[in-house]
């Protein structure tokens, strides 16, 4: 799949949310994945992880960085969560 400029919908959660000031944001991006939305944000949420330490939904549903995404599409990031 290509990367294409798409509107994205992204939320931030726990420690992502502090680090960009908001919980959600619209931004236009040129992506085709979960994981270059992520990689894109990356300066917005400040995570140094690597991406497969955090989990990510598209549209209310869990999902694989490897997954597309669509113009429209709600983008959930959520920081690795530690506990046990």
């Amino acid at each position: 799949m290509s990367a294409s400029v798409k509107t994205i919908t992204v939320r931030y959660f726990a420690m992502f949310r502090e680090h960009a000031g908001v919980g959600e944001e619209t931004l236009r991006l040129d992506v085709a994945t979960a994981k270059d939305v992520y990689e894109q944000t990356r300066p917005r949420h400040g995570s140094k992880e690597p991406n497969g330490h955090c989990k990510v939904a598209i549209n209310e549903e869990m999902a694989d960085w490897s997954s597309p995404v669509n113009d429209g599409d709600v983008v959930l990031l959520f920081p690795p969560v530690a506990g046990g």
